[in-house]
């Protein structure tokens, strides 16, 4: 398993500023600490294929990248006739080359999982992309069986979300290929930190995810007032100590119960 560990976007607060001390741009040193981030400024507005190439270029070798889709083709089109938007797309992250991570699909709460839509967009992003995607729906329709069926069918993993819509939203699904955990805050979203208790269960999903996925995903989004970047810290810490008690972490992920954080 390789666990990617980060934070949507690398901008680091003054609070954690000294423990990524260093030369270079906010990018090279977060990346002195971090493994992976995930790129959420694709969300609203394209980047050019030459600033990917960039940060691909000043990141270490074994750094990667997940970008987040447009919403133009998410939360504007709905997924629906977007596939001259997705081919600009995916022609400007093509810049990221061997450092390109999964793709993040992240879908309003409002849209519902269609079966012929979602097929419809599927097979056209899969005849133009074969490399790790994800998804993350908010609409309680896509946590059946056929969802899931059909994300498995095109190799799409289902993120685990915290706070989730309900709680097997809250574990992987889909294609377990890639797992991939997005933290957003809780009880607060965006804003809120995690604390012990909640950062050691989060560290019991992530190995038990080793028997599961080729790779391992988990990245925070709490970045609001700048939680994100210490309990990614701290998460690194934990799972570093865990070492070789993994066996120890109980069932498989695919049929555990998400736990209940309280920050």
């Amino acid at each position: 398993m390789t666990l990617h560990m980060g934070t949507a976007g690398w901008t680091i607060p003054k609070l954690a500023a000294e423990q990524f001390a260093g030369a270079g741009s906010h990018l090279q040193q977060y990346a002195s600490r971090m493994n992976a981030v995930e790129i959420n400024s694709s969300f609203y507005r394209p980047h050019r294929k030459t600033t990917y190439e960039r940060w691909a270029a000043t990141t270490p070798d074994d750094f990667e990248f997940s970008v987040k889709i447009p919403k133009q083709i998410t939360h504007e089109k709905r997924l629906r006739d977007c596939a001259d938007e997705l081919k600009q797309f995916l022609d400007e992250v093509g810049g990221l080359d061997n450092k390109l991570g999964p793709l993040l699909i992240q879908l309003p709460p409002s849209l519902a999982w269609d079966e012929t839509i979602t097929r419809g967009f599927f097979t056209i992003l899969r005849a133009a992309h074969s490399g790790a995607v994800v998804c993350e729906p908010r609409h309680v329709s896509w946590f059946g069986d056929e969802p899931a069926h059909q994300l498995a069918e095109f190799g799409i993993g289902r993120v685990a979300a915290d706070p989730s819509v309900v709680a097997v939203a809250a574990v992987p699904g889909g294609d377990f290929e890639t797992c991939y955990f997005r933290w957003h805050g809780s009880p607060r979203i965006y804003y809120s930190s995690y604390d012990s208790s909640a950062l050691a269960a989060v560290t019991a999903r992530l190995i038990r995810s080793e028997s599961l996925s080729r790779d391992v995903w988990c990245i925070f989004d709490n970045t609001a007032e700048g939680a994100a970047i210490q309990d990614a810290l701290e998460l690194m810490r934990l799972v570093t100590q865990a070492g070789n008690g993994r066996e120890n972490y109980g069932e498989d992920e695919k049929g555990a119960t998400a736990p209940s954080h309280q920050p």
